[in-house]
């Protein structure tokens, strides 16, 4: 059982997972009001995707939030190259299921994870000059 300083965080990751897995794999799910069961996977995907981030954000942090501010970290220097190659890596994912695996997954996959892959490089670039070059 956590305590009151550490949030809870095994619950979103678990039911993140579980949308995850089955966004891609079971793809179970309704047609939903648009009369589109890719369209509700997807949707279910995003939310699990939400989840596991929550998920890791208190389990890394220690604290509820979803902006992980520069002075949470403990090693910026490091966090943010590894960072960067880690977004280098989903960008590659990214444009790999958007040109050869076009066919077996759902067609905004490499969009997403091109959103995804750009949003920490832009992250990891920031950390970099916060504590590089335009540290005050």
């Amino acid at each position: 059982m956590s305590t009151d300083t550490e949030p809870e965080w095994k619950y979103y990751l678990m039911i993140g997972i579980t949308l995850l897995f089955n966004s891609i794999f079971f793809q179970i799910g309704p047609n939903g009001p648009w009369n589109d069961k890719s369209f509700t996977l997807g949707s279910l995907g995003l939310l699990g995707a939400l989840l596991c981030y929550i998920g890791w954000y208190r389990f890394t942090f220690k604290k509820k939030g979803l902006i992980p501010w520069l002075d949470l970290w403990t090693n910026p220097s490091t966090s943010a190259k590894k960072e960067m190659i880690f977004a280098l890596i989903i960008l590659f994912f990214a444009w790999f299921s958007g040109n050869h695996l076009q066919q077996q997954i759902p067609e905004p996959t490499g969009l997403i994870l091109s959103l995804i892959g750009l949003m920490m490089l832009l992250q990891s670039s920031y950390v970099l000059l916060s504590i590089g070059p335009l540290k005050e």
